[in-house]
């Protein structure tokens, strides 16, 4: 039998396992960088910082049954690509929206500073415009855009002791936590504004059987801070080539995520050219010394079968 202080022992470890915080995770699905009716322009490389939009659900190239975004309400930021700098200028409440059925819906009303939308043309989705922010003082020009969920916001910016988030602009900034926006809680993408193309990474999926291209297949990129997003092989008609396509990535090592999928199951993968002597699902890093280089690195996969 327990004694009164056994008792009191459990009480208070099932109460410390209870308060415990719950542990955050980055959305599932995709968000990219486009036009204000979300085609896409210059593989990410824009005319001016008011033409860059924020697109969610499937991505460029995704086949239509891929998921979205999780439901939810989400905030937004733009940085340099290292997160140092926040470029952004409005208070994060300005920059929140929603997201329902897999597809950006709206933004939040704050009292008139909410963001500018447009209509994507080929999801049905709501497109945000991610300005006002301020330039970039990457050498190369390579912006970053951020999304996390609201709540997990609330819990990066309470983390650097802010206790509301939403009511700033800037949140501060430590190792791992981006004014807010922690990079294993957050979607992430890169583009440019008048500027060149410079490096990319592409990976291409092929039938071995057949040789074929096989669109709809997805890498998962994880950046140089730990952020991610999906990729989705399709064809791009301006260099009439098939790819799954992650431009203006910044100096540092990236990961790309190569896993079976339906309709490829992973075989041989090469970097360059060069077989990474591995086979089956794999991650492949890969190092960009120099963001002023307009260079692509090259992940061939091999699917063995393709149901």
């Amino acid at each position: 039998m327990l004694n009164h202080a056994n008792k009191l022992a459990i009480a208070i470890l099932v109460l410390a396992v209870v308060a415990l915080p719950l542990q955050a995770s980055a959305p599932t699905g995709a968000i990219f960088t486009t036009l204000s009716d979300g085609s896409e322009v210059n593989l990410n490389l824009f005319p001016s910082k008011q033409a860059v939009y924020l697109d969610g659900g499937p991505g460029i190239g995704a086949p239509a049954t891929a998921a979205g975004l999780d439901d939810g309400t989400y905030v937004f930021q733009v940085t340099d690509p290292p997160g140092k700098t926040l470029l952004s200028t409005d208070q994060a409440r300005c920059r929140q929206f929603t997201v329902v059925g897999g597809l950006i819906t709206g933004v939040v009303s704050a009292g008139g500073c909410q963001h500018l939308t447009g209509f994507d043309v080929d999801h049905g989705a709501v497109t945000v415009q991610l300005f006002p922010f301020n330039d970039t003082p990457n050498p190369g020009g390579v912006y970053k855009a951020w999304v996390t969920k609201v709540a997990d916001f609330l819990n990066g910016c309470a983390a650097l002791g802010v206790s509301n988030g939403l009511d700033v602009v800037n949140c501060g900034f430590n190792a791992g936590n981006a004014h807010g926006f922690v990079p294993s809680d957050s979607k992430t993408d890169n583009f440019k504004v008048k500027s060149k193309a410079g490096p990319e990474i592409d990976s291409r999926f092929f039938d071995a059987n057949t040789g074929a291209e096989l669109d709809g297949r997805l890498v998962t990129w994880i950046d140089t801070l730990g952020g991610s997003n999906i990729k989705w092989q399709y064809f791009i008609a301006d260099w009439n080539t098939h790819m799954a396509h992650v431009e203006a990535v910044e100096t540092g090592t990236h990961r790309i995520l190569i896993a079976n999928q339906p309709g490829c199951t992973v075989g041989r993968v090469w970097l360059d050219n060069v077989p990474t002597g591995e086979i089956g699902p794999q991650t492949v890093e890969v190092t960009i010394k120099n963001v002023n280089k307009e260079t692509s690195k090259l992940i061939l996969v091999e699917c063995v079968a393709t149901p």
